[in-house]
């Protein structure tokens, strides 16, 4: 099994900063994307940032510029450094692994259980 924990979720004034980090465990051999989603009550669940193993970067329209995603592929590590936070990026932020390759098997996809960030204006 593949598990990802997330950390470093928590309550901001708008205009601060806060840094989630999701460590993936379970035997892993490769991880090919890891990234952020996220989901505020009464919204579909939407990307955030991601980077594929070649380090290559993808944001929302509404991260670019304020966030940045970096992973470490020695220890399936992925962090997303929020700055410049605004009470729309009120969330619960979910750590995403796509592509993962196991001693055992091959999974489409793995989610964190989700952290809760939350920006008061």
């Amino acid at each position: 099994q593949v598990q990802l924990a997330e950390s470093g979720g928590g309550l901001v004034q708008a205009g601060g900063s806060l840094r989630l980090s999701c460590a993936a465990s379970g035997s892993i051999l490769s991880i090919n994307t890891m990234g952020w989603y996220r989901q505020a009550p009464g919204i579909q669940r939407e990307l955030v940032a991601r980077m594929d193993s070649g380090g290559y970067a993808d944001y929302a329209d509404s991260a670019k510029g304020r966030f940045t995603v970096s992973r470490d592929l020695a220890k399936d590590t992925v962090t997303l450094q929020m700055n410049s936070l605004k009470p729309e990026d009120t969330a619960v932020y979910y750590c995403n692994a796509y592509g993962v390759r196991t001693v055992d098997t091959y999974l489409y996809e793995s989610w964190g259980q989700g952290t809760q960030v939350t920006v008061s204006s």
